[in-house]
C-alpha cells in the first residue's frame, strides 16, 4: 500500500498541474492546513533534480503569503476563526499565557518555528493575535521558511538518485519517521503552548 502511495505520489509530482498544488498546499499549510508542503517538494525534487531550487521558491513564497493570511486571521478574526481553529488543535486554553510571553521572542519563535514539524499555523495565527509586528514577523518567516525549503531541495538536488534509491529501499522507515515527526510537533506544540 505504501508503495502505491508513493509510486501515484512520484506520478502526479510530475503533472503539469503539480506546481500549483505545491504553491496550494504551501499557503494553506501556513495558515490551516495540518500536512506540509514537504509531502509534495520532495517527489518534486526528485522527479526533476534541475528544478529543485524553483519548487524550493515556490514553497518559500506560497508560505509567507500563506502566513500572511495566518497573521491576519489571527489579528481581525481571532475570534470568528482563529479560536476555533486553536480549539481545534488544542491549544485555545493555554492562549492568553502564551500571548503574554510571545512577543518578547515572537522574532525567534516564528524562525524556529518555520524551521521544524511545529505546526507553523499555530505561529502565524499567534502572531497576528498577539500583535506581533508583520514586518518582523514576515523577516524570520522568509528566513526559517526559505532556509527551510531551500536546504531540503539542495540536498535533494546534490545528492540526487542515491537519496532516491536510499528513499524507495527505506520507504517503510522515512513513512514512520514522518509520521512520528509530524504528530510530535503536534504533541510539542500542545504542551509548551
Amino acid at each position: 500500500m505504501l508503495r502505491q502511495l508513493y509510486d501515484r505520489t512520484m506520478a502526479l509530482a510530475a503533472h503539469r498541474h503539480a506546481t500549483w498544488a505545491l504553491a496550494g498546499i504551501s499557503f494553506a499549510e501556513s495558515s490551516f492546513f495540518p500536512i506540509p508542503p514537504d509531502v509534495l517538494l520532495i517527489p518534486m525534487a526528485l522527479a526533476n533534480r534541475r528544478k529543485a531550487f524553483f519548487y524550493a521558491t515556490i514553497c518559500t513564497l506560497a508560505s509567507i503569503i500563506g502566513g500572511i493570511f495566518g497573521w491576519l486571521i489571527g489579528a481581525f478574526l481571532f475570534d470568528a476563526l482563529a479560536q476555533p481553529i486553536l480549539q481545534f488543535y488544542g491549544y485555545a486554553e493555554k492562549f492568553d499565557e502564551f500571548a503574554g510571553r510571545y512577543n518578547e521572542y515572537g522574532a525567534w519563535i516564528v524562525f524556529f518555528a518555520g524551521l521544524t514539524p511545529f505546526p507553523y499555523k499555530v505561529i502565524t495565527i499567534a502572531s497576528g493575535a498577539t500583535g506581533l509586528s508583520l514586518p518582523i514577523f514576515l523577516v524570520a518567516s522568509i528566513l526559517s521558511r526559505g532556509l527551510r525549503f531551500f536546504a531540503v531541495a539542495g540536498l535533494l538536488w546534490w545528492l540526487g538518485p542515491p537519496i532516491r534509491d536510499f528513499i524507495e529501499r527505506r520507504l517503510g522507515l522515512l513513512f514512520t519517521i514522518f509520521v512520528v515527526l509530524l504528530f510530535g510537533g503536534f504533541v510539542v506544540a500542545r504542551y509548551l503552548i
